[in-house]
């Protein structure tokens, strides 16, 4: 019975006039903006901005960063930003598949879509000559990368060197997304609250099958962590995760600690940050004003990440 009045409270909350919005033309799901990666792919890609790398290049340490669900690159341009002219790594912005254009795509695609552009990129600078490549991803591309290594992906490729998850998302925060395969058709979509700034990189309405979609990826990362898996040889993994977090909850870092090793068996890397920010490495678009503490999560990180990309094995 408590279910039941559950189910209908977050129905009568939830549910529109429509089982498809009605989508303005200033938000990115309108298809009248696209992610820039989509335009200028050079900018974004080292596979197109560096297709054939000299032997000095080819050993320089490649970061494939992966943004979340609903997001776009636009998650990681400040570590682009922060680099800035360094030459001793490059950033390779991934765009998930089906994101960053309008509604029906997104609605349309899977988890596996998602996933794709990732193999893409690390497949194509693996036969370009690259050596040295390492993931970066902020809440869903870490489960993304995680299902990539439990699956054995790696097996068969030449392994990546270090890996970073920022925020990610294993147990949601908000637990109503259990409840989308009951809700799901009856609602037909959810909406986010976005800042004006955000509207046209961040999906202001989630269609249900991508809601579906990303339950179905979080619960099949979180049967393998229950089972345990290993990362590759001489690879390395830390986690930098929030600790009030309004998505992706902390018990999240948890269970990647206790279901994931390293190649002989040790544990891995947690860093516990002090923050109330879903990916609290993207501050640009905000509400508030981003603070001198949360300036110094976001540097202080991307600094670990560029000096762990350059030590050796």
């Amino acid at each position: 019975m408590k279910k039941l009045i559950l189910i209908l409270i977050l129905t009568a909350t939830l549910v529109s006039c429509g089982k498809n919005p009605i989508i303005e033309d200033s938000t990115l799901d309108s298809g009248f903006f696209f992610d820039q990666s989509i335009y200028m792919p050079a900018k974004y890609l080292v596979s197109i901005s560096k297709p054939q790398p000299n032997a000095v290049e080819k050993g320089k340490s490649v970061i494939i960063a992966i943004h979340g669900y609903g997001a776009t690159t636009f998650e990681w341009d400040e570590f682009r930003t922060w680099a800035g002219s360094r030459t001793d790594f490059s950033i390779s912005q991934v765009l998930l598949g089906g994101h960053g254009r309008a509604y029906q795509t997104f609605k349309d695609s899977s988890w596996e879509d998602w996933r794709q552009p990732i193999i893409n990129e690390f497949e194509t600078l693996e036969k370009q000559g690259y050596t040295n490549i390492s993931f970066a991803g902020s809440s869903t591309g870490c489960t993304l990368i995680l299902e990539m290594l439990a699956s054995g992906y790696f097996k068969a490729h030449i392994k990546p060197s270090h890996i970073f998850l920022i925020d990610p998302i294993i147990i949601p925060a908000e637990k109503t997304l259990s409840l989308v395969g009951v809700l799901g058709p009856i609602i037909g979509y959810t909406s986010v609250e976005n800042t004006a700034g955000e509207e046209k990189y961040y999906y202001h309405y989630r269609p249900y099958e991508t809601l579906k979609e990303l339950k179905n990826v979080i619960g099949k990362v979180r049967k393998d962590l229950e089972k345990g898996f290993k990362l590759p040889q001489n690879c390395t993994l830390n986690i930098y995760k929030s600790d009030k977090d309004n998505v992706a909850d902390a018990v999240s870092a948890v269970l990647i600690y206790k279901g994931l090793k390293t190649f002989e068996g040790n544990a891995i890397n947690v860093s516990m940050i002090s923050s109330n920010l879903h990916v609290f490495t993207r501050l640009g678009g905000r509400k508030a004003v981003p603070s001198e503490k949360d300036l110094n999560n976001r540097n202080q990180t991307f600094s670990d990440i560029a000096s762990i990309v350059n030590e050796k094995p």
